[in-house]
């Protein structure tokens, strides 16, 4: 479980730092950076999968990424004694970002290259710094492993060993120092992270890929756009919990039940019951606020639970009525895997933080900078840049 998340200089953050809980809920004004704090956390799963720097790219490159404001927001500034202005840099831009579980913590630089005029790639970010350590803070005493530029070092009960002096400035460690005998760390994290899941608005149009009959396999896993819903559900109903399943369908939709019709060619069909109808409606039949309830029932409910699960707004084409059922299916599942939650939908956010171990973080904005609103020096989690 993620007990603190760190970001620096990142969009609207300027610098951040969450303490987490099992239920974590993200809240906020429109735009004061709930999708902030959501891609931070996708481009700390992409270094997993050495796909950190494609990743940028898609969000428009690392220059458009950083913090727009300046360098410090210095105390006048906040209080409006002086106006906000920037001054000469003093130190390197960096994108940071960072998390300490219950065992290790991890962070990643990234920055701009020095100009070369041999390359076309002058704008490509380059991981400047990677750092692996034990226990709940950063501190030169707990480092396991240490990349900076293309040097990479380890050490395990001994003194530090050089284990590559040519790392790509595009590759993560993860992908290029893992190994289970010499850098366990590095294994065991990249796993844990490789683990997590993210759940980001559902398709539910006519053309949706969970409206679509599908072939059936196996799926204790589903897929993040829903194509395989019918052969998750019919996995959660064979080797997961089916009780759970039945619950979650009776607790949203009274009298209704919940089939799956294997065709002769292989495929899967959804049959949604409802009281008072003398057939059952297909998943290319169903409202849209009824398919997003059943994608989110077959994610929650998966027989395979991650370390982490992020929904981003499931609240999206809910009835306001299902959304204390939403909120205890939630619930439910943060006894198996640490969920978060970003919403705007304020039936839900009450109803989860009805529900134990609930953790909410409220968003504020000051002077473009993203906030955790009541956060002080005593309700901050320790955490160290190096």
């Amino acid at each position: 479980m993620l007990t603190t998340l760190a970001i620096g200089n990142y969009r609207s953050v300027l610098n951040l730092t969450v303490p987490l809980s099992p239920l974590n809920v993200v809240t906020g004004a429109n735009g004061s950076g709930k999708s902030n704090l959501y891609r931070a956390l996708r481009l700390l799963a992409a270094t997993a999968r050495d796909d950190v720097i494609a990743a940028l790219a898609a969000e428009g490159g690392l220059e458009s990424t950083f913090w727009a404001g300046p360098e410090t927001l210095t105390k006048g500034m906040r209080n409006g004694s002086v106006p906000v202005q920037g001054g000469p840099r003093q130190h390197s831009r960096r994108l940071r970002l960072g998390f300490n579980d219950e065992d290790y913590g991890y962070l990643i630089e990234l920055g701009l290259p020095k100009p070369d005029a041999t390359t076309a790639f002058n704008l490509d970010p380059e991981i400047k710094r990677e750092l692996i350590w034990a226990g709940s803070g950063y501190r030169p005493a707990t480092a396991l492993v240490d990349r900076r530029g293309p040097l990479v070092k380890t050490r395990g009960e001994g003194p530090w060993q050089v284990i590559s002096e040519h790392l790509n400035s595009f590759d993560s460690l993860f992908s290029q120092v893992a190994d289970a005998r010499t850098t366990p760390e590095v294994v065991t994290l990249r796993e844990r992270i490789r683990g997590w899941r993210f759940y980001d608005h559902f398709r539910t149009d006519q053309d949706a890929p969970a409206r679509q009959v599908q072939l059936g396999t196996r799926t204790p896993v589903l897929h993040h756009d829903g194509r395989d819903l019918a052969a998750a559900l019919q996995t959660i109903r064979e080797i997961g919990d089916a009780r759970a399943l039945d619950s979650a369908i009776e607790d949203a939709f009274p009298g209704a039940r919940l089939a799956i019709v294997p065709l002769d060619d292989g495929r899967l069909k959804i049959a949604f019951h409802q009281y008072g109808l003398l057939r059952p409606l297909t998943a290319a039949e169903l409202s849209d606020g009824t398919l997003r309830y059943l994608l989110l029932i077959a994610a929650l409910l998966t027989p395979r639970p991650p370390s982490l699960m992020v929904l981003n707004e499931p609240e999206n084409s809910l009835h306001p009525d299902l959304l204390p059922a939403l909120a205890r299916l939630i619930a439910r599942a943060s006894r198996h895997s640490q969920v978060w939650v970003i919403s705007h939908a304020s039936r839900l956010v009450a109803a989860l933080n009805q529900a134990p171990d609930c953790h909410g973080v409220e968003l504020e904005k000051e002077l473009g900078e993203t906030r955790i609103t009541g956060q002080g020096l005593l309700n901050t989690p320790m955490w160290n840049w190096p």
